[in-house]
């Protein structure tokens, strides 16, 4: 939503209540303005339709064991985080990160860990290498070229979100998409690292078995 700068003659008490509410909401005055010319003229803002979608994310993992969420509110990210069961119980924070314009992707994951253990480091590692190759070959002929992107760096794994060719999702069919995604990667990766899955073969049954339930690829 492109923006230019206007002027505007406004009441000083008016003038007051948007810097209250746009001290309670962590934003600008103009972006407060904004917000509620685009209510009242039924737009729907950017940092509106990311909050959508954050909305149907935390009524979704937030009915799940294990997680700590947090979200400011305008900002257009959002943190879920979980703590793994291996040896000393280190956390990996999910962070969901909406584009502000989307175009052939509409945000991003951000897996982020921090740990001093090297062999610790090398199951990560290797979760995400498996994870990848099972997306290259079931999931990622579905999407544009280029769409889904990978990026492993220290105590960091990033994946680009985007939907499908010729498909349009609603924000609850992004947001429920995002958390099922999370939810299972985090269900995998913490019985991954506990050795419940023996072969690569149980693990790629099981990332079938999410594929063919019905969920929206993401």
């Amino acid at each position: 939503m492109k923006k230019n700068m206007y002027s505007l003659m406004l009441a000083e008490d008016v003038i007051n209540e948007i810097d209250r509410l746009a001290a309670k909401e962590s934003t600008n005055r103009s972006n407060m303005i904004n917000q509620i010319l685009a209510e009242y003229v039924s737009l729907t803002t950017p940092e509106k339709h990311v909050r959508n979608i954050f909305d149907y994310i935390e009524n979704f993992i937030g009915r799940q064991n294990g997680y700590l969420l947090y979200s400011q509110p305008n900002d257009m990210t959002m943190s879920i985080k979980s703590s793994l069961q291996y040896h000393y119980r280190p956390t990996i924070r999910y962070e969901v990160e909406m584009y502000r314009t989307p175009r052939q992707t509409i945000g991003q994951l951000k897996i982020n860990f921090r740990t001093t253990s090297a062999e610790l480091l090398v199951e990560l590692t290797r979760f995400f290498k498996i994870w990848i190759q099972l997306e290259n070959i079931y999931i990622k002929q579905f999407f544009a070229k280029d769409a889904i992107e990978y990026g492993m760096e220290n105590g960091r794994f990033l994946r680009t979100f985007a939907v499908p060719n010729d498909a349009d999702y609603t924000e609850e069919q992004i947001g429920t998409a995002i958390s099922q995604y999370i939810a299972t990667f985090d269900e995998m990766l913490k019985n991954f690292l506990t050795g419940k899955y023996r072969t690569t073969e149980d693990i790629e049954n099981r990332y079938l078995q999410y594929l063919n339930s019905g969920v929206q690829f993401i």
